[in-house]
């Protein structure tokens, strides 16, 4: 890379860098929620549902199948009900049950025909 081209680079960061500081304070906060079981437990089915490739994975929008990572996830599930079994509510404990039925239904389906 000639030296002109990497002073345009430098520039051209330079000037990014200048943007992001006239942003006001409110722009630039990350906003966070208080830490949620349902959340957590949802956020996992998720990442499981892209691994069975039932859902398009949203970082290159492509369906991608992953069914060892996909096991994985659905045995971190259980074992996370197991580790938390008589601290959950009565809506936690369900939630759980039925993201586990329908993760493992998923799997045995996606599974079957391997």
């Amino acid at each position: 890379m000639s030296d002109e081209a990497k002073k345009d680079i430098d520039e051209q960061w330079k000037e990014a860098v200048e943007k992001e500081k006239g942003k006001s304070q409110a722009e630039n906060t990350f906003i966070t929620q208080e830490p949620d079981f349902n959340f957590f437990v949802t956020t996992l089915a998720l990442q499981a549902s892209i691994f069975l490739g039932v859902m398009v994975n949203p970082a290159n929008n492509q369906k991608e199948e992953n069914l060892p990572q996909a096991k994985f996830i659905i045995d971190t599930i259980a074992m996370l009900r197991d580790k938390t079994k008589g601290n959950l509510s009565k809506e936690e404990e369900a939630l759980i049950e039925n993201v586990l039925y329908e993760l493992r239904v998923q799997y045995i389906a996606q599974t079957k025909g391997t």
